[in-house]
């Protein structure tokens, strides 16, 4: 896997790009105009978007019907040597459609315990935890 970057102002902005050829911007968030998400925020978005990815496609082949995904992210960060890595992030994973309580929580289950490559690369270091509301009702977690 690989991804360029390229500075395109005169400032912080970068233009990021994988293998799709799609554009990310990148900003720093103190510039005076943003105009990209900042390096941080890329990473919650990351394991948003992979824990995202493991559940639609488990309730797909489960044919779970999917009326709305939403997930919010949320990171704690703390001082480290000038740094200021997470220490913690919370997913809270927003459904709504006809579905199976038991198999969106499985499947919530299955992707941060299990597949999420995001997730799974932070383990050892930041505390992951995450929540799962379908229809407006909270579940409970795999014991």
């Amino acid at each position: 896997m690989k991804v360029t970057l390229e500075r395109i102002s005169t400032e912080y902005l970068l233009e990021a790009k994988g293998a799709s050829g799609i554009p990310v911007m990148i900003d720093n968030k103190g510039s005076e105009v943003v105009q990209g998400s900042s390096p941080m925020e890329l990473i919650l978005m990351g394991v948003g978007g992979c824990s995202a990815i493991d559940i639609i496609a488990i309730l797909k082949k489960q044919k779970q019907e999917i009326t709305s995904y939403k997930v919010e992210v949320t990171g704690d960060r703390v001082e480290l040597d000038g740094s200021k890595p997470f220490k913690s992030m919370n997913c809270h994973v927003m459904l709504e459609g006809n579905m199976d309580p038991v198999k969106v929580q499985r499947a919530a289950d299955l992707s941060f315990q299990k597949y999420c490559s995001v997730s799974k690369t932070f383990d050892s270091v930041v505390g992951i935890t995450y929540t799962v509301t379908l229809n407006g009702n909270s579940l409970s977690p795999e014991s």
